[in-house]
């Protein structure tokens, strides 16, 4: 065979073939404001890698929820996935650290924990398989409830409250609170609330709004329980498969989507609070009722304590704290 015609044939064959994709899984909808951030940087790894990369996702839970997505992750039906705390916390339990209620009121607090925390978490994600590519909030949680308010602990009483089936820090609380609550998965929530079986919840005004719960919910307290957190991870595996280039550009985009993100929803997180308080009833705890939190909030630490959560770790996170 003539040599241009080898040289021929290798470039005809690097130019028609089939283009690498990574196939992303996530809770949310496409039209949310993390499926807008979301979309630019499937548009950005579409341009920067000349169509040798391509990034489709799946929004709205099409791939299960997330626990189901770091399943389908650990036998290669996924590749990521952009998910909460709880996803995360499928890798790595002790990432709820950073969730756990009355531990972290604020954002400023959140970033001098999670930062100083980082490379433990990319170092644990890491030595699963996976890359931690980087964090995405998703909103400060606060009460919101349904007919009555929720100023003080004793509020709870008799009443649905909301919890995750894959969670493992409310479950705490309530538990800590004589209170039995309704475990359902996020797409078996609005039913359930339309229907009045749940009637309470810990969750984040933006979240609350972008689930179309909030429609459903009339009551919400100013104080913040925790910060609801996620992050984007993806396999080493289906990264080990790109050129170095192309991996870079992945890895590189997506930590820059990460981070407008994270810019992102804490805005709109504040915009959703500021249009739900017109809305709805602002609950104001009394300092008596305050104390009656923070005393919850400490009981389910100690519950925590007992398994779930590293009992040093959470001291750390105290010590963290500015």
């Amino acid at each position: 065979m003539r040599p241009f015609t080898l040289l021929f044939l290798l470039v005809s064959s690097l130019a028609f073939a089939d283009p690498v994709t990574l196939k992303i899984g996530s809770l949310a909808p496409r039209e949310s404001p993390w499926g807008v951030v979301l979309r630019t940087w499937v548009k950005a790894v579409h341009e920067k890698t000349h169509g040798e990369v391509e990034i489709e996702v799946f929004w709205n839970a099409t791939q299960g929820d997330e626990a189901a997505q770091l399943s389908k992750l650990k036998t290669g039906q996924l590749d990521g996935a952009v998910v909460s705390a709880t996803g995360l916390a499928v890798v790595d339990p002790t990432v709820n650290v950073l969730q756990v209620p009355g531990l972290i009121d604020s954002w400023a607090k959140l970033d001098a924990v999670r930062d100083a925390l980082t490379p433990r978490f990319q170092a644990s994600f890491k030595a699963r398989g996976f890359v931690l590519v980087g964090w995405g909030d998703i909103g400060l949680d606060r009460w919101l409830s349904k007919g009555f308010a929720l100023a003080a602990p004793t509020d709870l009483k008799d009443k649905r409250p909301w919890v995750w089936r894959d969670d493992v820090l409310l479950p705490s609380l309530f538990q800590a609170a004589g209170v039995t609550a309704v475990p359902l998965g996020v797409p078996e929530v609005l039913p359930e609330l339309t229907t009045g079986n749940v009637n309470a919840m810990s969750i984040s005004a933006l979240a609350a709004e972008q689930l179309q719960w909030s429609g459903r919910l009339d009551h919400m307290s100013l104080a913040v329980v925790a910060p609801n957190i996620g992050g984007m991870l993806l396999t080493q595996k289906k990264l080990d498969t790109l050129s170095e280039q192309n991996r870079a550009i992945v890895l590189e985009t997506g930590a820059l989507t990460c981070k407008a993100l994270t810019t992102r929803i804490r805005n709109e997180d504040d915009k959703a609070f500021a249009r739900l308080k017109e809305k709805m009833t602002v609950v104001t705890s009394t300092p008596e009722q305050t104390a009656a939190w923070r005393t919850l909030y400490r009981e389910t630490r100690a519950r925590l304590a007992k398994g779930a959560l590293p009992a040093d770790l959470m001291d750390e996170v105290e010590k963290l704290k500015p």
